[in-house]
């Protein structure tokens, strides 16, 4: 139950027939043959390397001493294993010795990673970010310093933004930042619930750390965004003295074990040295930059271990003798209906997902090639995306990986085999980068509500252009899901009219109110689409393998739109009814 096979066929599907990964500039030189090959390279680090070490981090009791932090055996080598064969620079741009591939194939292999150890993935993760964030808004001075070594892993990043009293309420954050003469800034203030904010992966850590200059404005205006390097560094790029931060304690989790969750204290001897990344009073913006694909990848480890999950599953289930079929015969679990239901609701969510984020990639990829004509649509549609495939894909983690050990029954809640792993490992994702609460409010009011609607109405359109036409469906279901999939566009669309007229007539807090229900209204309409879209993709002249694949693409689709998708007109009257004011939930 504890192997992992990446699911390569759907990986490449997606990329080749539906997100239309060769119209991207950076995957111009990619043939089939090459991302074919990147892929199964990647798969080998995911089932040989860290697959194994999976279940060994979840066991393993780390402990901060002194400051240092060790992480579980074997991961130190795989970190190494995994950045000496290149893939921590996989995304990044050439000018810092990245490889400068697309996000879009990036996505896949991150997916792996996760699904095979979602604790080791959170450090090549919150590296990203932080990358995105140097290399978008600090200084060229900044950007050679750190940026090649946090590409290379060599370094790694972090993002410090919660404090014990500032949560997702940024405006109350009270780390202070004061001018020195030299143009730095000495760094002072604690954050809590920092995600590899110490370990033992790297030679040096480079924090990035919101805080507030002694003169700055109120609230969110007033927050600046520091590069605070664990290892002070030369002008030469060398290692120097040791900087005056430190871990100060590691948080006992329900899951992800193995990625240590660090309170960081900074200038217990008088200020640890920072440096400004951009203008001051701009760190809010700036680190939007690294939330936005953090969030992305978020979703992205959602669909991971909903992924480890089923697969964990649909091996019980076939190797489980018990009871009866119904030929009185014995039988493995596999071949009861109710167990087969659970298993494809697990299967259909989870590939509904994986196709809705990497389309979002792509979406990404297109945004930041400036002299593409689309590049200005593309911006709204990631952004319109961006909180959907969070919130919508970490929540279904949560039915998938809860139904992945009730298929497993008594089993699956002993922890010997497994299986409650995934449970617990997927039960921070709709929490962090950003509740799945606040993303619910940002596709509401920031999304939909601020453009009125112009973003959506781009989206459904294009939703429905590619997928009204079911030409590769089996003949005799084409007409109900054509039928079933024009309604449910229609209910959407009315679900969005209403929020655009609450919106008119100021009822914000009835908006708050229904804002989740509306994002999981979403999320299940656009699965659909995209099971649809992947669908349409097959063909079977691709070879005998495809007709095979198109029946199991038929038969997952089909379960989402009789078993998945009516639940959407269950949310409607929801959205209709909305959230009286005057309600008290004391």
């Amino acid at each position: 139950m504890l192997t992992y096979n990446p699911p390569i066929e759907d990986m490449k599907h997606i990329l080749k027939n539906i997100v239309d990964f060769n119209s991207l500039e950076k995957a111009a030189e990619l043939d089939d043959e090459m991302v074919d090959a990147i892929l199964h390279e990647a798969a080998k680090l995911a089932r040989d390397v860290l697959a194994p070490l999976n279940r060994v981090g979840d066991d393993f009791p780390m402990e901060c001493k002194g400051g240092e932090v060790i992480t579980p055996p074997g991961f130190k080598e795989a970190y190494a294993q995994y950045c000496e064969s290149g893939w921590n620079s996989v995304p990044f741009s050439p000018e810092f010795e990245g490889q400068g591939l697309p996000y879009t194939l990036s996505f896949p292999l991150q997916e792996m990673w996760q699904s095979a150890n979602v604790s080791f993935s959170l450090c090549p993760l919150l590296n990203q970010g932080a990358i995105e964030a140097i290399e978008h808004h600090a200084s060229d001075t900044l950007k050679n310093t750190y940026l090649p070594k946090m590409i290379s892993g060599e370094w790694t990043g972090t993002m410090n933004l919660t404090e014990p009293q500032a949560g997702s309420d940024l405006a109350a954050v009270r780390t202070k930042a004061v001018p020195q003469d030299d143009g730095t800034y000495k760094i002072t203030g604690q954050k809590i619930f920092i995600t590899f904010g110490e370990h033992d992966f790297a030679e040096n850590i480079i924090h990035l750390v919101l805080a507030r200059l002694p003169d700055a404005p109120e609230g969110v205006k007033g927050i600046s965004l520091f590069v605070v390097p664990k290892f002070n560094v030369g002008e030469d790029g060398a290692i120097g003295t040791r900087n005056d931060v430190i871990c100060s304690g590691l948080e006992h989790k329900l899951g992800i074990h193995a990625s240590p969750t660090c309170t960081m204290t900074f200038g217990e001897n008088g200020g640890a040295t920072g440096y400004v990344v951009g203008e001051e009073n701009q760190g809010l913006k700036y680190m939007f930059t690294m939330m936005n694909m953090a969030r992305l990848n978020v979703g992205l480890q959602g669909i991971a271990v909903s992924e480890r999950s089923y697969q964990a599953a649909l091996a019980y289930a076939k190797d489980r003798s018990q009871g009866k079929n119904t030929k009185g015969e014995e039988a493995n679990i596999i071949q009861h209906a109710d167990v087969r239901r659970m298993l494809m609701t697990m299967k259909a969510y989870t590939e509904a997902a994986r196709a809705l984020a990497y389309e979002s990639a792509f979406y990404y990829d297109l945004s930041v090639e400036k002299e593409h004509k689309d590049a200005p649509a593309a911006v709204a549609r990631v952004a319109l995306l961006t909180p959907v495939v969070k919130a919508w894909a970490t929540d279904i983690s949560l039915e998938v990986t809860s139904l992945g050990v009730q298929v497993c029954g008594g089993m699956g809640f002993i922890e010997e085999t497994g299986v409650s792993q995934h449970y617990r490992d997927a039960r921070i994702l709709p929490i962090y980068e950003g509740t799945n609460g606040i993303q619910a409010l940002d596709l509401v009011f920031r999304k939909t509500v601020m453009d009125k609607g112009s973003a959506f109405n781009a989206w459904l359109k294009d939703a429905k252009d590619k997928t009204l036409a079911m030409s590769q469906c089996p003949a005799e279901r084409v007409s109900k899901m054509s039928k079933d999939l024009s309604a449910a566009y229609d209910v959407l669309e009315k679900a969005t009219d209403l929020i655009l007229g609450l919106a008119k007539n100021k009822e914000h807090d009835r908006l708050g109110g229904i804002a989740t229900t509306y994002l999981k209204l979403f999320g299940l309409v656009a699965g659909a689409s995209m099971l649809v879209r992947c669908l349409n993709g097959i063909h079977e002249q691709d070879g005998a393998n495809r007709k095979e694949f198109l029946e199991e693409k038929a038969e997952t689709t089909q379960f989402y739109f009789d078993f998945l998708l009516p639940q959407i007109h269950g949310l409607l009257p929801t959205i209709e009814n909305g959230l009286a004011p005057e309600i008290n939930a004391a």
